[in-house]
This record gives C-alpha cells, structure tokens and sequence, in this order.
C-alpha cells in the first residue's frame, strides 16, 4: 500500500484477521485475538502509523469452536443460552433466508443432541441477543476494537439478522434497530472519533433504514444497489437506469454518507436492485456472468422455487467479453468508467483489493464449487504481484495506475467532498452518465461524464445546459484527466468509454 497506493486512500478495511474455523475468516473462535497465519497486534498497530483501520465487528454468529459457544453447549451455566436453543418442530417458514442452507443445525450438547438456529452455515452459530450476557459480552468486543485497538471504522457484518423472533421473518427486527443504535452511541460517545457502517445486502429502501434519522445509527451504509446497477448499465450499453436511482438518492443528514463499491469479498447482490430491475435485465446479467466463468447463486424463495441471489464473478471479468476479440485496452477502459462511476458518484468509495491490483476469476481453490464466493478472493503471492506491479505493460499496473489516478483527482477536489451537492442529468443520449458535483453557484463545480458504450458518443450543450438550469462555461474549461476535449459549437464528443471531468478554469 504504501509503495503503490501511498496516500491516495486514507484507510484500510482488513477483513476478519481474528483466528476462525471456515467461512475465509467469518467464522470467529476468538475475537479478541489475531490470527497466528496472519501476524500480530503489533503488525497491525504498524499499518495504524499510516492508515485509519476499519474493523471487521462479526456481531450476528461466532464459529462453534468459540469459548462462549462450546461452553453453552458443554452445559456451564455462565453461558447458558447463549445460542438460540430449537426444539426442531417450530414453524419457521417465514424466516428470511439469505442462502440456501439448513437454518437449524444439530449439535451435541450436555443434555443430548440439540438444535440451535445457524442463518449462514453449520459452522456459525448465532448468537441469542435474547439472553443479556451476550450483548454484554458483544459490547465487550465491540469497545476492545475501538478503545483497545484504536479502529476507527466498524463494520457490522450482516446486522439485518441479530433479533430472531418467531413468528417473523427475523430480518430488520426493531430490536435489532434498537441495539445497533446502542453500538453506535457507544462508539460515538466513547470515543469521539469511530464510527459504525452497516453491512446489509438487501433492497434499497431496507438498506437505508440503517441511517436512522441521520443522527442514531450507521455514519455509513454500503450503497449495495451500486455493483449490479452498474454492471447492468455496461451491460446494456445504456445509463437510465442508473441515472433514474441515482436521483433518488437522499440522505436524512448531512453527518452520513453512502459507501460506494462495485466489488467486495462477496458476490454481486441481487436482492438490491428488487423492484430496480426486470427479471428479464437480471437473467441477461446472470447469463453473463457463466458465460465469463461465474457462478449464480440461488436462495429459496419459499414456495418452492428458487430465485437469484448473488453473482458470483470477480468484477473485472464480469466486465468482460462485452465485444468480440476486444482489445485489453478497451477493457481497462470499460473498468476505469465503472470505477470512476463508484469514486465520484456523492458517497465515500471503497475498493476491493482484488480491484486495486487487477484481479480476474480465480480458480485456484479446489472448494470452489462448493464456495463460489472464492472466485474473488484471490490469494496471489506478494512476489507475483510486485512483478506484475513494476511491469508498466501488464493489466495489474494499468488497473492500479488508473485506480490512483482517479483517487487522488477525487482527494484534490472540494466539488468530489461527501457532503458536496450532486445533480443527476438525464440526457436523451442514454448511453453517456453525466452529473454535476458542487452547487451550480459553486466556482468548484464539477461536470462529470461517462460514455458506458464502446462507440463514440455525442452531447448536446445546449442539452446540458438546460438541464442545469444554467450555462456551464464548456469553452473555459480543463479536463481533470487531462485528455483531450472534443468540443464543437453545439456538441461534446466522448470516445469509448472515456471519462471527462469537465472544470471551469481558475481565473
């Protein structure tokens, strides 16, 4: 990071470093404690003299070779109830279920065999927010890491499910609401300097309720509905869809922000763009997604059949193959609109490693199959890619190159700040995303415009000009990318896939 990325980004997301069973981390034996595999507290307090750190808080489940965990079921009465406790005879159909996996799972305990409530798989066990002592015991986490530890940012991973009650679907529970508002007073309050963001990859309007009123709960909420928008907008050569959410994006204050991402450790969610696109829209994207060596997760929808769920792809392969024969050139174009989409869209934009360095499908886990998450998580060797780095001619250096470029353009610029205002414009040409950063009274405004096509591509002005209710000075203007700027007396002329931030030019 330092030697390549340097200050272009501020902080670093680790995923979960704490010792685990399964699940590439998610499955926490110990959550006080670094695993041995990785290093120590002491490697991490290192990345903390240059980098805010952003903590994994794995709040919902621990892994069944937990301490608190083995001892409820060994019978210790500390622990007790600790996990959900099942008879195996409950009605539990209205359960939402996020994967295809039994909900329930049998385990040995002091009193026999016995069923405890397992959402994401066998080996994690969710924790009884019931029973007080837990919550007290996930506080205790919860301040180890930002009091202890110093991180300035956690995430809560998968929060929408900690209150099971049935009877429910036990999802978005108003107890669960109520303890992630307590997490987050705790961490404002406590230390005046960390904050939460909510990890929940579900439709938009249930995503967003984790902002609260914009004062209680999440500073941030990752903008889940973002990847496969975008993929679909590349996809269909075509940016309504995209520009029609991107209007309706309102926060509840100015103290919050959307996280925007195209790719993670995860898939591509499905469930966020319900109701944003067709089925039809969905299957093309799911299509493509094996036809460029993916996978297509499904979920039980309940009545017996199933519908997709998450796309299971590295996101610069799923943004290939859209031409025959393409040139590379044309696909690190393609990825560089879609990132740039992501980076100066309002929000505040996190990139996958995986993304950073220029990573395809990995097919190098003999369990991919069975986890096809693994697709995108890479695991490349630190020589391999410093080779591949320092080669000015390879796809990992030009992905990065194009990467930091557009970073720190975003780190100079007021126009680009979270808080600055944005105007979504929609153009008869649907084939270019185009959008406003700064006030139109602002001197540091900013006009943002993406062609999502292969083919060249033309801009009305005067479009443009009435879209923003006011004249944009297109003949006093620089190109924050420096390329070239194809102006006539009526048109703007973008090349394939090329991004333009068009600025007035300092008197």
């Amino acid at each position: 990071m330092r030697k390549w990325v340097g200050d272009a980004v501020s902080t670093i997301h680790l995923l979960p470093f704490y010792p685990s069973s399964s699940d590439d981390g998610f499955s926490v034996i110990d959550p006080f404690s670094v695993d041995t595999g990785l290093g120590t507290w002491d490697h991490i307090n290192d990345l903390q003299a240059f980098y805010a750190l952003m903590f994994d808080f794995v709040a919902n489940h621990l892994s069944r070779s937990n301490i608190w965990i083995r001892e409820c079921f060994a019978g210790n009465p500390e622990y007790k109830d600790f996990a959900i406790f099942l008879e195996g005879t409950e009605d539990l159909t209205q359960v939402f279920r996020p994967r295809n996996l039994p909900l329930i799972t049998q385990v040995d305990t002091d009193r026999g065999k016995r069923y405890v409530w397992t959402t994401f798989s066998k080996d994690q066990v969710d924790v009884n927010y019931h029973n007080p002592e837990v919550l007290y015991c996930m506080m205790d986490v919860l301040l180890a890491y930002v009091l202890q530890r110093g991180a300035s940012i956690i995430r809560l991973d998968a929060v929408a499910y900690l209150w099971k009650e049935i009877g429910t679907n036990c999802i978005h529970h108003e107890k669960t609401h109520a303890i992630v508002r307590l997490f987050c007073w705790l961490t404002k309050n406590l230390t005046k300097q960390s904050f939460i963001i909510t990890e929940t990859n579900v439709p938009h309007n249930e995503n967003v309720a984790y902002f609260g009123d914009g004062s209680d709960e999440a500073t941030l909420v990752y903008n889940f509905s973002l990847p496969p928008l975008v993929f679909h907008t590349f996809l269909s050569q075509d940016a309504s869809v995209l520009g029609a959410w991107a209007k309706t994006l309102v926060l509840p204050s100015s103290s919050v922000a959307f996280f925007n991402f195209l790719a993670s450790h995860d898939g591509i969610g499905l469930m966020p763009v319900k109701n944003l696109l067709s089925d039809g829209d969905v299957e093309k994207m799911c299509l493509h997604t094996v036809k460029q060596g993916g996978f297509v997760s499904r979920r039980s929808k309940g009545d017996g059949t199933e519908s997709p769920y998450e796309l299971n792809i590295n996101y610069l392969s799923a943004l290939s193959g859209f031409t025959e024969n393409e040139p590379r050139s044309l696909l690190v174009s393609r990825f560089k609109a879609a990132t740039a989409i992501m980076v100066f869209l309002k929000g505040i934009p996190g990139i996958y490693i995986n993304s950073l360095i220029g990573s395809q499908n990995w097919y190098g886990d003999p369990e991919l199959t069975l986890y096809p998450r693994r697709i995108n998580r890479e695991k490349v060797s630190f020589k391999t890619l410093s080779k591949e780095l320092d080669d000015p001619n390879s796809l990992r250096s030009a992905v990065l190159g194009f990467h930091v470029e557009l970073l720190r353009v975003r780190k100079r610029e007021p126009a680009f700040s979270p808080s600055s205002e944005q105007r979504i414009l929609a153009l008869t040409n649907s084939a270019c995303f185009v959008f406003l950063r700064g006030s139109s009274d602002d001197s540091d405004k900013i006009l943002v415009l993406i062609n999502v096509t292969p083919h060249l591509q033309r801009i009305s002005i005067e479009e443009v000009w009435s879209k923003l209710d006011c004249p944009f000075p297109f003949d006093a203007c620089i190109d924050l990318l420096e390329k070239p700027i194809t102006i006539t007396a009526k048109e703007l002329v973008l090349n394939p896939y090329q991004v333009q931030l068009l600025k007035t030019k300092p008197f």
